[in-house]
């Protein structure tokens, strides 16, 4: 493979860059600019210069060894001084030696997959830790990048080898000595990973919107207060406040960071009957969008006001601008600040009690691929009922669930079947 190379931390002036190089000729073309390297994951000061000979910088050196590198191969990192004028002549030396390249984007992690560093979905977990704006995601990000997905579908995968190498057996070995009905051990590994993968899938979509995001909408008549309440959870003017009802005609997002939880807050136009034919369309997507939405804040006038959206159990239905109106039951004013606090606690709670149910996997994909083996064992299971002149059937199905869980993890090993078989029933053959 060609030696790439490329800045790895942030562009732009910073105290410290990081260059890296990887590949066969990583140490060889480190070497050019340093003149000797420190020993592999040791640091050491060199002093870099151009091919002709220039000074180019000073800079802390670490080396690594193929067994022991990111993207297991030879890895050289070059920590220099974070100017742009500095990055730009050590890049442009590096291009001059020959068979180095600059990389292409993500090609490091690529490399790191590719030589079984880490998994697919570790990757992603990779990318989901760049992303983290919050705790939660943070902390989400880095159990996928520890490889807790690949090692409980390693499990799965081991249960359903295990399985199908049961059925294989009956079927090309009856003659050995094998368990002469094994469908209970089967259906008991087969339900074991159903149960788990029934799990991890109901928890997927929590995990997505620990990722992507919880949306939370704000809905309720015109000049209720749901602008000003939508500034005072933001911490600033995001929407555009007024006496004049129907202000709000699109709907307005903001991002926030609620208890360590994403949250994207929701502006709707105020929900009434309406002549205007733009406030309707706003109307319509406000109706829309707090459908869709995983918690809703009603923001009534008083306790006559029309619901004109059923309320969900975990809704919170409020009283807003309760400096002018008062009233009974939970009131807010975003004016005053009255109620903020405990709505706040409120959604709070509501969203760490969804998040308990949280999966392992965080992607639709990761969703698709579970779904898919648990689909696949449920037909197996229904084959495996028939007895054992449908085994072959069961069989099928069991490396169907297994092909979609080695897709899961970006693997496919279809020699573990025959592996099991021959290490287990010592068939002497």
């Amino acid at each position: 493979m060609d030696t790439i190379f490329a800045l790895a931390s942030a562009r732009g002036k910073a105290g410290v860059a990081v260059v890296r190089i990887s590949g066969p000729q990583a140490f060889l073309a480190a070497r050019a600019l340093s003149g000797s390297l420190p020993a592999p994951r040791r640091a050491g000061l060199r002093r870099l210069s151009a091919l002709d000979g220039t000074y180019l910088d000073e800079a802390l050196v670490l080396t690594f060894e193929a067994d022991a590198s990111f993207t297991g191969e030879e890895v050289v990192e070059l920590q220099l001084h974070g100017s742009t004028a500095v990055v730009r002549a050590v890049l442009e030396e590096l291009g001059k030696i020959e068979d180095l390249r600059m990389a292409d984007p993500g090609e490091f992690t690529r490399r790191a997959l590719e030589n079984e560093r880490m998994d697919l979905a570790q990757v992603e977990g990779l990318a989901d830790l760049l992303d983290a704006e919050t705790e939660a995601q943070r902390k989400q990000a880095l159990n996928v990048l520890s490889g807790a997905l690949g090692e409980i579908a390693e499990g799965w995968r081991r249960d359903l080898i295990r399985a199908a190498a049961l059925l294989e057996a009956t079927i090309d070995f009856a003659d050995e000595e094998v368990p002469e009905d094994v469908s209970p051990e089967v259906d008991a590994l087969m339900g074991s990973v159903m149960e788990s993968l029934g799990r991890e899938v109901a928890g997927t979509r929590i995990a997505e919107r620990i990722r992507d995001g919880f949306e939370i909408a704000i809905i309720g008549p015109p000049n209720a207060g749901k602008s000003t309440l939508l500034n005072v959870l933001a911490g600033r003017d995001a929407a555009i406040t007024s006496e004049v009802a129907g202000t709000t005609r699109d709907v307005i997002e903001v991002r926030m960071d609620l208890a360590g939880l994403p949250v994207t807050l929701l502006d709707t136009a105020g929900i009434r009957d309406s002549d205007d034919q733009v406030e309707v369309i706003g109307i319509d997507r406000a109706r829309a969008r707090a459908a869709r939405a995983d918690l809703r804040i009603f923001l009534m006038e008083n306790a006559n006001t029309e619901l004109r959206i059923s309320p969900e159990p975990e809704d919170v239905i409020a009283y807003g601008k309760a400096d002018i109106s008062g009233g009974e039951g939970f009131c807010i004013s975003g004016k005053t600040g009255q109620g903020v606090d405990e709505l706040i606690s409120r959604i709070t709670s509501v969203l760490e009690n969804r998040v308990q149910s949280v999966g392992i996997a965080t992607r639709e994909r990761h969703r698709h691929e579970m779904q898919r083996a648990f689909d696949a064992l449920e037909r197996a299971r229904i084959e495996v009922e028939f007895g054992q002149y449908r085994a072959e059937l069961a069989a099928e199905e069991l490396r169907g669930a297994v092909r979609a869980l080695d897709s899961l993890v970006g693997r496919v090993d279809v020699e573990m079947i025959l592996d099991e078989i021959f290490s287990s029933f010592c068939l002497g053959k």
